[in-house]
């Protein structure tokens, strides 16, 4: 997953819309319209809080009214990419994904090829081929992610230096400056590789996020999503990402990724009680089958739920659930190597022996010297309860 954040310098920008009244060529800039605004921001805010079938039905009716224009189809695909988000693993989604972005790269062609002053097409252009290179880093395919991430980058720089287009064209060039950068620090062996293409500016890509976030309506959410995602992940400032994850969460409330960032960064700042809250939140959802809530989510509400009622409630009852639980959805994931994996059989072998059932600690230590690295902490742990050091001989020759 961390290898995938490589190919993020290509994905140029997410848009809800870029309605034209009708198919002239010199039309006017229309993504900052507020009266298409409105009759998109149900749809997009639906689909951000997993409401599918209400957004599609209505990007649906955009693409009867627009069927020449790539909007439609591009939202078509963005809903589906969150679809895939949950679980970036399950693959199902995407042939659907690539359909959607490649149908949405065809039409904006068109009208890009007769007219190259037609900024809005360049935008969808370089929106589709950045979440098609996006995809392709995440699925390890990186010959095609460079291409897209190539193609996307072309076509940014056909309305990027627009002093007349709004801040949701800032996005593309925003995570730009910021991950070219990045990688360059962080991957010095790909800095050959990034030679093909224009310096960045990480300070300038972050203010150009905050920018965005702020001040974008269709790229918004998605400039909140990075922000996070940066100070998370990138810049491991956890302290700023949690109120951006808690916004978002507040905001959709049934988005299971949102959630599952709320939940896992209120655990770490110290929030107990919101993480508390969240979590079960999560697990209750997971239970009555929301849409795109499943075991990858639920393992860590499984996880800092065991781990409350552990050390914060000292009650080992529903601590042991909650951590048996966390197992289950691991094990449904293939997630055992993880540390929440491992750390919950530390816990239970804990529990285990507190409560003098020293064959079941013994069995939970030894699934963990299993699945654990001998460098980990975890390791040592499980080896000295296994195989406890002797003790010296004392006695006095």
């Amino acid at each position: 997953m961390r290898k995938a954040l490589l190919f993020f310098l290509f994905i140029i920008s997410f848009t809800g819309t870029g309605l034209i009244a009708q198919p002239k060529q010199n039309s006017n800039m229309l993504l900052s319209d507020e009266v298409l605004q409105l009759e998109a921001t149900d749809a997009v805010n639906a689909m951000y809080n997993f409401k599918f079938d209400f957004a599609e039905k209505k990007f649906r009716e955009f693409k009867e009214k627009w069927p020449w224009h790539p909007m439609p189809y591009f939202l078509m695909g963005l809903s589906t990419w969150w679809k895939i988000m949950p679980n970036i693993d399950n693959e199902s989604y995407d042939a659907t994904f690539e359909a959607y972005m490649d149908s949405s790269i065809t039409v904006a062609k068109e009208l890009f090829e007769q007219n190259e002053e037609n900024y809005e097409a360049a935008f969808f252009l370089s929106g589709a081929y950045g979440f098609k290179g996006r995809l392709y880093g995440e699925r390890k395919k990186y010959s095609k992610a460079a291409f897209a991430g190539k193609e996307a980058l072309y076509y940014l720089s056909k309305y990027s230096d627009n002093n007349t287009l709004t801040a949701e064209f800032l996005f593309g060039k925003a995570l730009f400056n910021y991950y070219e950068v990045w990688i360059k620090e962080e991957y010095p062996l790909l800095r050959p590789i990034l030679a093909f293409f224009p310096d960045g500016n990480k300070e300038l890509g972050m203010k150009q996020l905050k920018e965005v976030s702020y001040n974008a309506f269709y790229t918004r959410i998605e400039a909140q999503y990075f922000l996070m995602r940066i100070h998370y992940l990138e810049e491991e400032n956890y302290a700023k990402a949690f109120p951006i994850a808690r916004y978002l969460s507040t905001t959709f409330p049934d988005n299971p990724y949102f959630q599952r960032m709320y939940a896992m960064l209120a655990f770490v700042n110290g929030q107990r009680n919101e993480a508390e809250v969240a979590s079960q939140s999560i697990l209750d959802k997971l239970d009555q089958q929301y849409p795109g809530y499943e075991e990858r989510a639920g393992r860590y509400a499984a996880y800092f739920l065991g781990y409350i009622n552990k050390y914060n409630y000292r009650d080992n009852k529903k601590a042991k659930d909650y951590f048996q639980k966390m197992l289950v959805f691991s094990e449904k994931t293939n997630l055992t190597d993880s540390y929440y994996y491992l750390s919950s059989l530390s816990n239970l072998a804990q529990i285990a022996h507190e409560e003098k059932d020293y064959e079941t600690a013994k069995r939970y230590y030894k699934t963990l010297m299993k699945r654990a690295e001998k460098k980990d902490p975890l390791y040592k742990e499980a080896k000295e309860y296994l195989d406890p050091p002797k003790k010296k001989d004392k006695k006095k020759k």
